[in-house]
């Protein structure tokens, strides 16, 4: 078997429709509304007139997101030789990535399964696979951050909205399945914070780079804030549960903190592409 399989060759059938979080973001179709009418958010409730469709798209980006998680803790199991070495893994914590593994591969069936009783077809929206982007640093101490206290911590805040949003819809059934996959994330983040800690505990210089890399990964998963604090982020950061799973408050605010820079990062993407578009109009009268 092939060691750090990049993006491009992870296994789909031809039901998976793949794009990039840019190609969405530029969307001509975007891109040509006002500036506030793109900026324009709501947080994900039922009485929103786009709040059925929008809880099928994102519970479809729950389902790929589980595959490239499964697929991330998978790579982590087979990629490093077992040691103590800066490019080894201990042996326990394989073992871990192998529980998250058959944990993750539960959430796919249960994910599918939530799709058809929300009435989607896998390959109805596209995937990313930036999630799974983040589990392919060479550094097995990186690797984590990136997977298990950025992927699995945004895993937590999307199925405590998806939680919430089916206790408003008063849907028994993912409310229930939210809640159940939202413990094993919970467990999945702490296994990443307890991991980062031991692994670095003698080596505060990789602590500092595991650290900035998980700060670089949670930016890029604030989705152009999309996940926030703010009073309409359609994915709410879940304080509660991140503490459970081993978050301080100092870090929850770093993230709140990131996914304010990057809605404006966003919009600065989107008004670029916009002014760009309006010029090669002009251009071709």
């Amino acid at each position: 078997m092939r060691h750090a399989l990049p993006p491009e060759d992870l296994a789909r059938d031809e039901r998976f429709v793949r794009n990039s979080f840019m190609v969405r973001a530029t969307d001509p179709r975007l891109t040509a509304m006002p500036a506030e009418k793109r900026a324009r958010r709501a947080p994900l409730n039922p009485d929103r007139a786009d709040g059925p469709e929008a809880a099928r798209a994102l519970m479809h980006g729950i389902f790929t997101g589980e595959i490239q998680a499964l697929e991330g803790a998978g790579r982590t199991c087979w990629d490093f030789p077992i040691g103590d070495g800066a490019d080894e893994a201990p042996f326990e914590l394989k073992l871990d990535m192998a529980r998250q593994c058959w944990d993750e591969a539960r959430h796919c069936e249960i994910s599918v399964k939530l799709g058809d009783w929300m009435g989607t077809d896998i390959g109805e929206f596209a995937e990313s696979v930036f999630l799974y982007e983040a589990a392919c640093n060479p550094d097995p101490v990186l690797r984590l951050t990136g997977v298990n206290r950025a992927l699995e911590g945004l895993a937590i805040d999307v199925f405590n909205t998806m939680r919430e949003f089916g206790i408003q819809a008063g849907d028994p059934v993912l409310e229930f399945c939210e809640d159940w996959m939202l413990a094993d994330e919970v467990t999945h983040v702490k296994m990443g914070s307890d991991w980062l800690r031991r692994l670095t505990a003698d080596d505060p210089d990789r602590r500092t780079r595991a650290l900035e890399f998980q700060r670089v990964v949670d930016k890029l998963f604030s989705l152009g804030g999309a996940r926030g604090e703010e009073d309409d982020s359609p994915i709410k950061l879940a304080r509660r549960f991140r503490e459970l799973a081993g978050f301080n408050t100092e870090e929850i605010d770093e993230i709140a903190a990131l996914s304010t820079e990057s809605r404006q990062d966003l919009a600065d993407v989107q008004d670029r592409a916009a002014a760009q578009a309006a010029a090669t109009t002009s251009g071709e009268r």
